[in-house]
């Protein structure tokens, strides 16, 4: 850590000297990613990155420009700062600069898991060969991943802080017959990954999936498992209460309005994976942005907040400007702990998806969403195709496989107040993307919906 604080202390140090009278801010990021993937039942790719990067922002005489490099020595980042600087003196006005971070106090945070954070291949290379062993002889494919970051950020307002931070993750599928089951977990520590009890449940879902029927494209009350919430989940964090969109009026989220149904309550908390402040410097909080249907706040990084007249919350990320500031570590808050998550045979992921599923008369169980793309910001429509496994409910029981559907659905009104039946009692932390060291990371219970829109099936 040392390190790092010195060579984002030494950026600061050298843009003043380059150029009189500039404000800086400097993050310094050392990276450490391990990802073990796996296809047709056999690893087939171990990638380790250990990548230390510097990111410099410079503002003078109105003018803003930025620009990251990955630099170990002197020279290097010498080079780094005149290049900004250069490019800062031609830069267009920015007219919405808000101003450096101020010093402030960081939150605390618990320390990484060092079995994690320092976790070797064969220790990733275990829990697949738990998976596919759990997977019972069905084709199995997917990734594990651990994840470690340290951080240093310093500014010439004189605010400085440091991070460190980690996670992990699995994600497979267990295949037979062109039938796909999914199991997903996301937990802090390696050690808690349960190779062979994700590869189990993945193989029960795929084996239930069999011969699956074509159920009419129309309107049906829907269980979501864990998996498919993600997907509703990730819209809502970097559409629907991104504080950007909201500036534009490209969102529905009005704080301080009941739009959510009263049992929905999400809150982002990135001080769980050790996340202390965000890339303008500006200390992380949990933040609850749905407190039981009534939107209570939204994301802001420092220039979408002053625009709006309000305090930054933390959300400012590296490279994503045109996207704005995003939760990315956002959940629905279960209904009760003590549920327990324990496995269930056939499709049904957990015992409080069946507790759920046992109340439908008519419906259709939906495992994952897959390649949804947004149609309309303000409704937050979305299209996208079922997979990894879909199956009617009738009378509280699981009883046909279904084919996939495609569907095209506002995940707003899924979750306005009335549409809501039932909210599961266990949330599951489920992985984002597959690459990143800071990729997202979402908790997410089942949810009985009144209705969601299929609009079209396996024939069209």
């Amino acid at each position: 850590m040392t390190d790092l604080e010195a060579l984002a202390g030494q950026a600061v140090d050298l843009a003043g000297t380059a150029l009189a009278g500039v404000e800086v801010a400097v993050q310094a990021d050392r990276h450490r990613v391990g990802l073990t993937r796996f296809a047709n039942s056999v690893i087939h790719q171990n990638v380790a990155e250990d990548v230390t990067t510097v990111h410099v922002q410079l503002h003078h005489d109105g003018r803003t420009a930025a620009g990251s490099a990955t630099v170990l020595d002197d020279d290097g980042l010498r080079a780094l700062v005149d290049r900004i600087v250069d490019a800062v003196r031609i830069a267009p006005p920015d007219v919405g600069w808000p101003g450096l971070a101020p010093p402030a106090g960081m939150p605390e945070v618990d320390a990484p898991d060092p079995a994690t954070a320092d976790a070797a291949p064969q220790a990733r290379a275990e829990i697949v060969r738990s998976f596919v062993d759990g997977a019972g002889g069905l084709e199995a494919a997917g990734f594990c991943r651990t994840s470690h970051w340290e951080g240093a950020f310093a500014n010439s307002a004189g605010h400085a802080a440091t991070v460190d931070g980690g996670e992990c993750g699995l994600s497979g599928i267990a295949r037979i017959d062109g039938a796909d089951g999914v199991a997903r977990h996301a937990p802090l520590r390696l050690a808690e990954l349960d190779g062979a009890a994700l590869g189990a449940r993945a193989a029960a879902k795929a084996r239930a999936w069999a011969d699956p029927i074509e159920l009419p494209p129309d309107r049906y009350e829907v269980v979501l498992e864990p998996t498919a919430v993600a997907d509703l989940v990730e819209a809502l964090a970097g559409v629907g209460f991104n504080g950007k969109f909201v500036n534009e009026g490209r969102s529905f989220a009005r704080p301080g309005e009941d739009q959510l149904d009263p049992s929905i309550t999400m809150v982002d908390d990135p001080l769980a994976l050790g996340h202390r402040y965000d890339a303008d410097g500006t200390p992380r909080r949990r933040l609850t942005l749905v407190d039981r249907g009534t939107t209570a706040a939204l994301t802001y990084d420092r220039r979408a907040a002053a625009e709006a007249g309000v305090e930054a919350t933390g959300h400012a990320a590296m490279g994503r400007f045109a996207w704005g500031p995003t939760a990315r570590h956002l959940g629905i808050e279960a209904t009760d702990a003590a549920v327990s998550p324990d496995e269930v045979d056939g499709p049904i992921a957990d015992s409080s998806v069946a507790a759920i599923v046992a109340d439908v008369e008519r419906g259709v169980l939906v495992s994952d969403l897959w390649y949804t793309r947004l149609l309309d910001p303000r409704t937050l429509v979305l299209t996208g195709l079922t997979r990894n496994g879909v199956w009617l409910i009738e009378d509280g029981a699981v009883t046909s496989p279904l084919r996939n559907f495609r569907f095209t659905q506002s995940y707003v009104q899924a979750l306005m107040p009335g549409s809501v039946l039932a909210v599961g009692g266990a949330a599951t932390p489920l992985p984002g993307d597959t690459y990143t060291a800071t990729s997202p990371r979402w908790s997410c219970p089942a949810l009985r919906l009144a209705s969601w829109n299929f609009t079209g099936g396996a024939s069209g």
